[in-house]
């Protein structure tokens, strides 16, 4: 029993995946690259505002669900270079609260398109 989730508010998948998923109480909402749905594109280089484009992203899909952020009770972070991760952090704290959300962390090899940042997100009702 699973729903997908889908706006146009947030960027399409690109391969064969859902922008989220719904499985009863719980959402699954995919790894969010920094593309601006309105451009395709990424807002900048800089780590700071991809990191606020990919949470803008995972909002639009948590909203697709009568959701918002403090639904959220578990975050990977992917980020291309371990050392923006002060950045990344910072910015991040300006989407949650107390009690954050359970997050991993971790540089990745590569992620798609060339983006600095992906992150994905479960919540629950």
């Amino acid at each position: 029993m699973k729903k997908e989730l889908k706006t146009e508010m947030a960027p399409a998948a690109i391969g064969p995946y859902s922008q989220g998923i719904e499985a009863g109480d719980t959402v699954y909402v995919s790894g969010q690259i920094p593309i601006n749905p309105a451009t395709g594109e990424f807002p900048s280089e800089d780590i700071r505002e991809q990191t606020r484009q990919s949470l803008k992203n995972v909002g639009e899909i948590l909203k697709a669900a009568g959701m918002d952020y403090s639904n959220v009770v578990k975050t990977t972070v992917l980020l291309a270079d371990i050392n923006d991760f002060a950045a990344m952090n910072e910015v991040y704290g300006e989407f949650f609260t107390e009690p954050y959300p359970a997050r991993a962390a971790f540089q990745a090899a590569a992620i798609p398109k060339g983006a600095k940042v992906e992150i994905e997100a479960v919540a629950v009702r």
